[in-house]
């Protein structure tokens, strides 16, 4: 809707000293800002994209209206705040914080949302909510920060990694979801199946999203994660993240090729990004399967 503010029209509304930003860095669907503000009484208006919202410095008593209701909570290190989108509010706070904002489309959520539950999501509302604890959700808002600050290697995908990750933990523990009704429309065909894979391997170092894969064959995305799951017992996002780590390990096996460039070849965000997942899937770090291979 037209009157949604974006998030590059949030100081507009809410003026504060930018400490650091994502602009710039090529992110797709996901955005990062810290602030510095003073004290303020402000009304921001409804946003296009979902805000968390998480306090690095400063302690202050905070009143937040959403809703018709207020709520009033104290805020500082290791709290946080969510805000659903296309939700106009009233913010109230006396003392001086610095906090970081993520912003996740709504265009991301519901993709993400769709892929967990292999169906078309029509909706997806976040709990309001003034005031968490959750290591979880802080601890990747940390990482999404640190990457807009250090603008490191494969950032653009790093960052579409620990979003997605996050979202799922939202979409577990905040989130009200609707869906479409889908229907179960059996398997792919030999050759639509023959397709994707050919597909997948060709785009594995690209950003594979859902939505790519089924545009390939021409399926909305709710039905190809069904299909594809009847054809080949897992979700797309499983199956991509299981050829990832097979060529991988041909690579390591077969290749002097250094480890960074494996990573960036296969579709992981960085060296450390592959050895997490490699650690995961074989108990091992590449450097040790590369000694053990060859």
């Amino acid at each position: 809707m037209s009157e949604f503010i974006n998030y590059q029209q949030l100081p507009d509304w809410v003026p504060g000293r930018v400490l650091s930003a994502s602009d710039g860095l090529g992110w797709k669907n996901v955005a990062c800002r810290s602030y510095h503000y003073d004290g303020q009484d402000v009304i921001v208006p409804a946003m296009k994209d979902f805000l968390l919202v998480g306090y690095r410095g400063g302690v202050t008593p905070m009143q937040r209206r959403y809703d018709g209701r207020w709520t009033h909570e104290t805020l500082g290190p290791g709290a946080a705040s969510l805000l659903s989108r296309a939700q106009r509010v009233n913010w109230t706070w006396k003392e001086p914080v610095d906090v970081t904002h993520v912003y996740l489309s709504g265009a991301l959520v519901a993709q993400v949302a769709s892929e967990v539950l292999d169906c078309a999501v029509s909706e997806v509302a976040l709990a309001d909510v003034l005031r968490t604890e959750d290591p979880i959700m802080t601890q990747a808002m940390e990482q999404i920060a640190r990457e807009a600050e250090t603008k490191g290697l494969g950032g653009a995908l790093y960052v579409d990694s620990v979003a997605r990750a996050l979202i799922v933990h939202l979409l577990r523990r905040y989130a009200d979801i609707r869906m479409r009704v889908c229907r179960a429309d059996g398997a792919l065909s030999p050759a639509q199946q023959r397709r994707i894979v050919e597909f997948i391997d060709t785009h594995l170092a690209s950003s594979l999203d859902l939505k790519m894969m089924a545009d390939s064959l021409g399926l909305s995305p709710c039905l190809f994660a069904r299909k594809f799951r009847s054809s080949f017992g897992r979700p797309p996002y499983a199956f991509v993240t299981a050829r990832r780590m097979e060529r991988a390990q041909r690579l390591l096996a077969e290749t002097d090729a250094p480890i960074k460039t494996v990573a960036l070849d296969c579709g992981f965000s960085d060296q450390a990004h592959l050895t997490r997942m490699f650690r995961v899937a074989t108990g091992k770090t590449p450097a040790v399967f590369r000694r053990q291979a060859q």
